[in-house]
């Protein structure tokens, strides 16, 4: 076989890259290939423009393998994607970006728009919100329901209506049914119910502010929050059996809130121990503008009285009676001393519950299975559960108001998502409520982003009570939480320092929410001076909303020597969350 000469070599390379040339792989290699060398060479043009660099001009001919005769050895498809192709293909890349940009800008605005829309409706009163959705063409019934928010009047005629009697019988209209099914009467229906309510009375039916089983709330919960309600709601205020402790709570300065809750549920103790109805007088902390008419200064500006309207005529009028007086009708806080009012024996009458509370409580690592006050904790889990059961309209609003703050906007952006159509543009009239929504969704509590872990970290002044730690180790907890419950990842935060709110930016692995108030900088300041500084409404309603917000989270993580994270957890064990447990970086001083 004769050898090769340099032409027949040239013909078969030629041939062969022809060859691949047309195969549509290294026609794909090839682009992308010159695509990097258009983003080479315009990057070194820049440079170069600058008068930083000097390079020497990249041909594309080189790159095409062309012969001598100026032929190219690739098809000429090929040439064009080399010469104009890598522009449009930038050209497109950038279109991509833009629009994905375009679309991201426009999902923004109408969550913006939205959040605006239900913030106009939450403050129609005073903020005009009809003019706000005329404005932006958006109507009543085209408006997207809120799931964060609550419809406040509905849910407090609910409430006014199971806290009270009809006519004579023993208990108010509670059956077993939830909610505001509780109202749902149709005339056929009317006389079984009537049956219901009658057989649930007989029977001696429940409290409707109690949730959960009772394996999941502290011994008896459901028979004490009962018998608590007709102790102090009497058939007839006006017999002579009927006696009284009137008393106004607690204001000295050095008093937290939390000291004033505590005091109460001591002389409500007291008031059982002795058969006497606990009539609550002056409420330092609803002295302000928030709290109208009657409610003003009064435990029931935030919650529902602990006793009936008759009875508190009833005790004023005894009080002003030196008979009364005489013959022990009538007694005040002053009656008592403040060992008995805070250290007083605990109310026997449902026997020693205390004795099987389920641990359920951590600390080091270690559950708490028992330490020598287990029945202050479990006598003032049930004072305080009754005290706040149902919260009022103010109350109702000012949670709504803080949901929407901290949760309004992830809100709409569900709820957008949810839609079919292009709203508002799109988005037809919400179809007619049905009987489902009145009667048995209204019972659904409003969305927040669960699971959602509550914290409250107190520091401050309280090292003078309790051993004070490091938000580190509250956050050693939560991801103690986490671990068992990956998918956790929102946390509500309460505490009164700023450094605390701080250092939740070191943590970008976790949501935090908090209310937006002003905080301490400096640790000596005390809560007096500190609430002071922040006015009477701000320093009570705050704390209120953290606290509320605590006892609906489904787990949470304080400190067990503060008696505000005390009360907190009582609040969970009778509320159906005993079984979340608690994780606390320290024990109460008296265990």
């Amino acid at each position: 076989m004769e050898p090769l000469n340099q032409k027949s070599i040239e013909r078969v390379v030629s041939q062969k890259a022809l060859q691949m040339g047309n195969s549509f792989p290294c026609q794909i290699c090839v682009v992308g290939f010159l695509c990097g060398v258009c983003l080479t060479s315009l990057f070194l043009a820049a440079l170069t423009s600058f008068g930083s660099f000097q390079f020497g001009p990249i041909l594309f001919s080189t790159m095409s393998m062309a012969n001598s005769s100026g032929n190219s050895t690739f098809p000429n498809d090929i040439n064009m994607i080399t010469r104009s192709d890598c522009h449009f293909k930038l050209k497109e890349t950038e279109r991509l970006w833009d629009s994905k940009s375009s679309r991201e800008r426009d999902n923004e605005e109408k969550v913006s728009l939205l959040y605006s829309a239900w913030s106009a409706v939450l403050n129609e009163s005073t903020s005009g919100g009809k003019e706000y959705l005329q404005k932006h063409g958006i109507s009543g019934s085209s408006l997207p329901n809120a799931p964060h928010l609550e419809n406040c009047k509905m849910k407090t005629e609910l409430f006014e209506y199971l806290d009270k009697r009809t006519g004579t019988d023993v208990f108010p209209p509670w059956t077993t049914w939830k909610g505001s099914l509780q109202t749902f009467s149709v005339a056929a229906f009317n006389e079984q119910m009537q049956k219901l309510r009658h057989e649930a009375a007989s029977e001696g039916a429940y409290p409707p502010w109690i949730a959960g089983s009772d394996e999941e709330n502290y011994p008896m919960t459901r028979k004490v929050q009962r018998d608590l309600w007709i102790h102090q709601h009497p058939l007839n205020c006006s017999s002579p059996d009927v006696k009284f402790l009137l008393t106004d709570w607690e204001r000295l300065p050095g008093f937290g809130i939390g000291a004033q809750i505590v005091g109460m549920t001591g002389l409500l103790a007291i008031a059982i121990n002795e058969g006497r109805v606990l009539v609550t007088n002056y409420y330092n902390r609803a002295h302000h503008e928030g709290c109208k008419g009657s409610s003003r200064s009064s435990w029931s500006c935030y919650f529902f009285p602990e006793t009936s309207l008759e009875c508190r005529r009833r005790a004023f009028e005894l009080i002003k009676s030196e008979d009364a007086w005489s013959k022990g009708i009538v007694t005040t806080k002053e009656n008592y001393t403040t060992k008995h009012i805070w250290a007083g024996p605990t109310p026997r009458k449902w026997g020693l519950p205390w004795n099987y509370l389920q641990p359920t409580t951590d600390l080091n690592g270690t559950l708490l299975a028992s330490h020598r006050k287990m029945d202050r904790r479990w006598w003032r889990a049930q004072a305080v559960r009754y005290l706040m059961r149902f919260p009022t309209e103010y109350t109702c609003n000012l949670m709504n108001e803080a949901r929407h703050l901290s949760f309004g906007k992830l809100a709409a952006k569900v709820v957008l998502e949810s839609l079919a159509g292009d709203w508002p543009k799109e988005n037809s009239a919400k179809a007619r409520s049905g009987d489902i929504d009145e009667y048995v969704w209204s019972s659904h509590k409003p969305w927040v982003p669960r699971p959602l872990l509550s914290m409250h970290v107190r520091m401050g002044d309280k090292a003078c009570e309790m051993k004070v730690v490091g938000f580190e180790e509250y956050m050693q907890l939560a991801g103690r939480i986490r671990r068992h419950f990956p998918h956790l990842n929102s946390i509500w935060l309460s505490t009164e320092m700023q450094e605390v709110v701080d250092k939740t930016r070191e943590y970008s692995h976790w949501n935090f929410y908090f209310t937006n108030v002003r905080r301490q900088v400096k640790s000596n300041m005390s809560m007096a001076e500190y609430e002071a500084s922040l006015g009477r409404e701000t320093s009570t309603n705050y704390p209120l909303v953290n606290f509320l917000m605590a006892t609906d989270s489904d787990f949470y993580v304080g400190a067990l020597g503060s008696s505000w994270s005390f009360l907190i957890d009582g609040m969970r064990n009778t509320g159906g969350k005993v079984m979340a447990g608690y994780l606390t970086v320290n024990k109460d001083r008296f265990w």
